[in-house]
């Protein structure tokens, strides 16, 4: 009971602040949907797409941080911490060297892109000029996860907390300005958010570099340990592919049925992203203990935490599902003024609410494996989970349901089959003995 009292502190001493890390990108999301959804549905639907191609990007880099995160962890339980941060460091290169690979080529391609995924008219010009606007930002938050990975491997989940309030703040505050004071449109909002991002990651850059010289390990890359953290990145990369290329392929889909579909949908999404975030709040805890634990050649303890970690999460579903199911009829009012939009959106979130305890448990367990560094077998579970849903989307296109009845299909075989079939495949992994031998990741 005592070890099990323990490992509920420490679970909470790390999950409560990293879901204030956690939550920054989502909350930006918000605030930009927020801000653009009143200035008409085309703007909304082409900030949905823009940030559907741009968290494509993002999200493939999100290895960045969860390789370092349990590779730091492990390095602190067996008291290697001058080569964990060296490692930090070279994360932090690496995702700068993305970054601007990565902005410079999504600036030039942002046109195709948008015509790729089917916006015409006034949608596909927003879903441009958002896309080329958030270039710059892109850098920063790559910086931000490198960052990020290193203080959560660290056990200190606090500052990225600090560091997600003050920019969650200072983006608000830029895109109202520059949105409705300036007249910039969803340029303005892009811009801001791009601001917001960077000074973020100055903050993270500069936390580094103390804790690196603090222990003797210059910020000059090596080499080496980039290749080194690239290939280790290799499997966590097809494995949010493949999550990727099912989110863009509903965003295909929901495109096809129309402008009001494609608002409700950005809002949805950005709500589901939300709390998704939030359920990770737990996964990130449990990725710095249990790769301590791992270090440490414990097993058993990693295990205890898993159980406690999938108990808790199916429960927080449970109960984040309830209050979206009370709040659906009216959480429309907050983002668009549409009536429309407002009912198709209820509707979704509906949809949503019921899906959430499968959502915690598969977030959950999500964050477990990688934490664990089990990326191979989350890469192959996701290009199966991905062989499932296709059906599913192509059922819903051929359909020809139109507003809400389309969406709501959508969202059920989303939020119901996608999720159940990582919800089968994850579950199965974390009944075996596999995923703890493997070693740092």
């Amino acid at each position: 009971m005592e070890r099990s009292s323990s490992h509920a502190r420490d679970i909470l001493r790390l999950a409560v602040p990293a879901f204030g890390a956690l939550i920054a990108e989502p909350l930006f999301l918000l605030a930009d949907s927020a801000i653009v959804g009143h200035l008409g549905v085309a703007q909304l639907a082409g900030v949905g797409l823009a940030s559907a191609v741009l968290h494509t990007a993002v999200g493939l880099m999100v290895f960045l941080a969860y390789s370092t995160t349990p590779a730091v962890a492990r390095a602190l339980g067996q008291g290697q911490l001058a080569k964990a941060l060296a490692a930090g460091r070279d994360g932090v290169w690496l995702a700068l060297l993305l970054g601007m690979v990565l902005a410079a080529a999504g600036f030039w391609a942002a046109e195709p892109l948008v015509a790729f995924m089917g916006a015409e008219g006034e949608v596909r010009s927003f879903a441009v000029d958002y896309l080329r606007w958030s270039m710059p930002g892109l850098v920063a938050m790559l910086l931000i996860f490198a960052g990020t990975g290193v203080l959560r491997g660290l056990q200190d989940t606090r500052t990225p907390l600090v560091v997600a309030t003050a920019g969650f703040a200072l983006n608000f505050a830029l895109n109202l300005w520059l949105v409705y004071g300036l007249g910039w449109s969803v340029a303005g909002s892009a811009i801001g958010t791009s601001v917001a991002q960077w000074a973020m990651a100055a903050v993270y850059l500069v936390m580094v570099q103390r804790n690196a010289a603090r222990h003797g390990v210059g910020m000059w890359p090596d080499w080496s340990g980039v290749r080194a953290m690239t290939r280790v990145g290799s499997w966590l990369m097809l494995r949010t592919l493949s999550l990727r290329i099912a989110i863009l392929a509903t965003v295909w889909v929901v495109t096809g049925q129309g402008a009001v579909s494609l608002a409700a949908h950005q809002l949805a999404m950005t709500i589901f992203t939300f709390l998704a975030f939030a359920l990770d709040a737990l996964a990130i805890a449990a990725q710095a203990l249990i790769g301590k634990e791992l270090g440490a050649s414990n097993p058993a303890a990693a295990r205890r935490l898993t159980r406690t970690m999938v108990r808790w999460g199916a429960g927080f579903g449970a109960v984040t599902g309830a209050l979206l199911a009370v709040a659906a009829p009216w959480a429309g009012v907050l983002f668009t003024a549409d009536t429309d939009v407002q009912a198709a959106l209820m509707y979704a979130l509906w949809i949503l609410a019921a899906g959430q305890p499968i959502a915690g448990y598969v977030f959950v367990l999500d964050g477990v494996l990688i934490g664990a560094g089990d990326a191979k077998y989350l890469a192959v579970a996701g290009v199966v989970n991905l062989a499932v849903y296709a059906p599913l989307l192509v059922a819903v296109a051929i359909s020809g349901a139109g507003v809400p009845a389309g969406l709501v299909w959508l969202w059920a075989a989303f939020a119901l089959g996608y999720m159940s079939a990582r919800a089968v495949t994850l579950g199965l992994r974390a009944r075996s003995d596999r995923w703890m031998v493997l070693g740092s990741p």
